[in-house]
């Protein structure tokens, strides 16, 4: 059969049927067109519109987060330069402070190697962003693992100063690359 004779045939057939049938065809060829043109055009667009207030939030922060970034690298390169002897100085104070004897500091050439036995997590953290912004020292390499001991205060009470829930301990080695010499 060849295309005219095709539509004859559905032409044929349409003038068969009664007038209410004719209608009731012709609704529901419109609610499947209707019910295409929401699924493929008109839903994803309100879902797009939906999600817009929750992305832009997102891209707001995360804009805040790299110019909170900015700020420090300008802050960082305008701060005068560290000589090699300041900035060991400066990593062993500050890990004296922050890690008691926790840490060992062994400093070899351009490079530092702090040792870790048992490190709180929290004073790591503090320590490492003192030693970047003071020392101007950059780590290069880390090996930590979870420290199997249990932290000096594990058999104390819960007070505001002292949780229950002591937070990890690291053991390892870090290995910071310091400022170069002038």
């Amino acid at each position: 059969m060849t295309t005219p004779q095709k539509n004859a045939a559905l032409r044929a057939r349409w003038q068969a049927l009664a007038p209410r049938e004719q209608t009731l065809v012709l609704a529901a060829g419109g609610v499947i067109a209707f019910a295409l043109l929401w699924w493929l055009a008109v839903a994803p667009a309100l879902a797009t519109l939906r999600a817009a207030p929750a992305r832009h939030a997102a891209l707001d922060a995360q804009l805040q987060q790299m110019q909170a970034l900015q700020a420090e690298a300008q802050q960082l390169q305008s701060a005068p330069r560290t000589a090699r002897g300041d900035a060991v100085g400066t990593l062993r104070a500050a890990l004296a402070q922050r890690l008691g004897n926790a840490a060992q500091l062994n400093v070899a050439g351009d490079r530092a190697t702090v040792t870790l036995k048992g490190a709180p997590a929290d004073a790591l953290g503090q320590w490492l962003a003192q030693a970047r912004s003071n020392a101007r020292a950059v780590p290069v390499e880390a090996r930590l693992t979870r420290s199997a001991a249990a932290p000096a205060n594990a058999g104390t009470p819960a007070t505001l100063g002292n949780p229950a829930t002591a937070l990890p301990r690291w053991d390892g080695t870090l290995v910071l690359a310091l400022p170069s010499q002038q």
